[in-house]
């Protein structure tokens, strides 16, 4: 899990939720709700299980041995 992936989304951000099934690692809000309730995702290092949290440019995002930077 060395390799980050950067996703434009741009100035304004994202919502978690949002940039998992933009990433494909969940093709629906309920399975990206999973994923969170299950302490796969991590934000910044961090744990996180908000679907709604707001991702900001520089922001890196983990789940199932991906990382992506949001930018």
């Amino acid at each position: 899990m060395d390799r980050i992936e950067d996703v434009a989304v741009g100035a304004e951000g994202i919502r978690l939720g949002q940039l998992l099934k933009l990433v494909g690692v969940a093709d629906t809000g309920g399975a990206a709700k999973m994923l969170l309730s299950g302490g796969q995702v991590r934000v910044n290092g961090l744990p996180e299980d908000r679907r709604g949290a707001q991702l900001t440019p520089g922001d890196v995002v983990a789940c199932r041995d991906r990382r992506w930077r949001v930018g």
